[in-house]
């Protein structure tokens, strides 16, 4: 009889035991879909975001194929921008017109001729865009200036925050260095 006690003392909490997973298994599915309804969210915000994000520098590239210069309404003020690679102008740029000044004017200022781009690709994933794309221009020797470029730039609030560029830094350094700068 002490067995029979001791057995269905134990039975009792096991039978709530399996109450309780009924019970909690009947309110599973409801979390699951609650889940599973904020995962879609979250993942229609986000192709939203990438869709935004991408049309923007579709945007800009278009109006800087046309002539137009895109930079200062493109990267925020604050952008970090890295130029991968070795070379005087490889390194980190902690703002806009740090960027501007160091690495973009030395350039610039010695082309005839704005750089067209032609894009080749352009991906989307969340807040990066990344943007495979050609650039040509006329040095202001006359001599020609081509490039590839690879650049991977995070968004936020349509802004570029932070940018990484890959190119061929002894083309830029060569039109540098042999090309004297335009007179403003």
């Amino acid at each position: 009889m002490t067995n029979l006690l001791r057995d269905r003392r134990t039975a009792r909490p096991s039978r709530t035991a399996l109450i309780a997973l009924g019970l909690l298994s009947l309110a599973l599915p409801g979390a699951a879909i609650a889940n599973t309804a904020a995962t879609q969210v979250q993942a229609t915000d986000s192709a939203a975001i990438e869709q935004r994000n991408k049309a923007i520098v579709e945007a800009a590239f278009e109006k800087w194929r046309g002539g137009t210069y895109v930079f200062a309404e493109l990267l925020a003020p604050d952008v970090v921008w890295t130029i991968h690679g070795s070379g005087p102008v490889a390194g980190t740029y902690r703002n806009q017109q740090d960027f501007v000044e160091q690495a973009s004017r030395p350039l610039t200022s010695r082309l005839a001729t704005p750089i067209v781009p032609e894009v080749h690709n352009i991906f989307a994933d969340g807040d990066t865009i990344i943007i495979r794309f050609d650039g040509t221009a006329t040095t202001t020797s006359g001599a020609p200036y081509s490039n590839q470029f690879v650049w991977i730039l995070k968004m936020k609030d349509g802004l570029v925050v932070n940018a990484e560029a890959f190119l061929d830094l002894v083309a830029y350094q060569q039109v540098v260095d042999n090309n004297a700068p335009r007179t403003q």
